[in-house]
């Protein structure tokens, strides 16, 4: 059996009826460019999660101050100030490998200057949290250990916090007064963006954790421990590590729950992604059932191609041609079909995703490794949905080809 003019003569029946040709293929250029643009916005939708958490720094450990059970009640994270500033100073004087921590507590309210004002997050931090967050300054200093220690009355401001009250002027040195507390500002945090639950990273101000838990929130207890790690080897060890010391320093004793949640950066990533690699896989699922579809058009139409041309089979076998050649023949043209459509289809899905991306405005990701999923398998549903045709025609008896009108 000679591939060439089976070739050749599968092309040229395909170019007799080029518009069922070219309607036989839409379904499969159809369902390949679905598949392509679905995945695109999948990955790229979980790219941009991924990216909002490493916004969180590298090699971070995330500690919650959590719940608790009083009365019968239990309360879930933040329920209880459970977490104290002696529980981290322990953290940093006893878990090796730590590089930087951040004591933490959260509010909302008020700030102004002049005759504007801003509604905004205030959290109290210590001057390790920039280098944690690896959050860069867009202009002046970001506070001291020392404005730490004293709970002097300095702040950094967020892009949004700074634009929303005093626009284009310049903010370093500036009195922002925080529930009529003055506050000098000493810089202004570079844009980070949205977080990974859709908050503006960027309204926000920032003061020594003591400035806050003294001046603007109160409180004994921190809402949250921050604890980077140097070497991303050790990371699970400092979990566990930092889970049994404050396990023996909140006297849990065994089998009794924790009072606090200890998370890695890897954990959340997970957890944030989870949503976001279903929504791929149902986007994906959604657009291969049309490629699906495809195929059976396909089929179908290559059926119809073998009762139209049962003569001209019947021809081809009674000066020789084997049941293979038919077969080989009638594969080619179903294969043929799907390729070409298959290419067409990653183009059209490749530009539909440059256009949602441009428009629309939504993250997408093109892999290569999509675009070749989605090119074989449209070749294999040629493969899959042309054999029964070509099988059929192939089995055709000569004679009772011939007679068929």
């Amino acid at each position: 059996m000679r591939i060439g003019p089976t070739f050749h003569v599968a092309l040229r029946a395909l170019r007799r009826n080029k518009m069922r040709s070219v309607l036989t293929a839409l379904g499969i250029i159809i369902g390949v460019g679905a598949v392509i643009a679905m995945v695109g916005i999948g990955n790229g939708a979980k790219a941009q999660v991924e990216a909002q958490i490493a916004s969180l720094g590298e090699n971070v450990i995330l500690i919650f101050s959590g719940s608790t059970t009083s009365s019968g009640i239990r309360t879930g994270w933040g329920g209880a100030g459970t977490l104290k500033i002696e529980d981290a100073e322990a953290i940093r004087r006893e878990v090796p490998g730590v590089i930087g921590v951040s004591e933490e507590v959260v509010s909302t309210t008020q700030v102004a200057a002049g005759n504007q004002n801003w509604f905004t997050r205030i959290f109290g931090e210590s001057a390790d949290y920039f280098d944690i967050r690896q959050w860069p300054l867009a202009d002046g200093a970001p506070f001291t250990a020392q404005d730490v220690r004293s709970a002097n009355k300095v702040c950094v401001i967020g892009h949004t916090t700074a634009t929303q009250i005093y626009g284009n002027e310049n903010q370093i040195g500036q009195i922002l007064r925080i529930k009529n507390v003055p506050f000098a500002i000493t810089g202004v945090l570079t844009p980070k963006g949205l977080s990974p639950q859709g908050v503006d990273q960027d309204d926000i101000v920032v003061m020594p954790y003591t400035s806050a838990m003294k001046r603007v929130i109160g409180g004994t207890t921190l809402r949250n421990i921050n604890v980077q790690i140097g070497d991303p080897g050790q990371i699970a060890a400092a979990q566990q590590q930092i889970i049994s010391l404050l396990r023996q320093r909140h006297n849990i004793r065994p089998g009794r729950d924790d009072d606090f949640t200890v998370r890695t950066q890897q954990e959340i990533a997970e957890a944030a992604t989870a949503t976001s690699r279903v929504m791929t896989v149902l986007l994906g699922a959604i657009a291969g059932v049309s490629l699906l579809v495809g195929g059976i058009g396909i089929m179908n139409i290559m059926l119809v191609s073998v009762t139209e041309r049962t003569r001209e089979i019947g021809v081809r076998m009674a000066v020789g041609a084997r049941g293979n050649d038919i077969l080989t023949q009638f594969l080619i043209e179903a294969v043929t079909l799907s390729s070409v459509g298959g290419l067409i289809g990653i183009v059209c899905g490749i530009g539909a995703s440059s256009v949602l991306s441009i428009y629309a405005h939504w993250p997408t990701l093109i892999s290569i490794a999509s675009i070749a999923i989605a090119f074989l398998f449209s070749a294999a549903v040629g493969v899959f949905f042309g054999f029964y045709p070509a099988r059929k025609a192939a089995a055709l008896d000569p004679i009772e080809a011939l007679r068929y009108e």
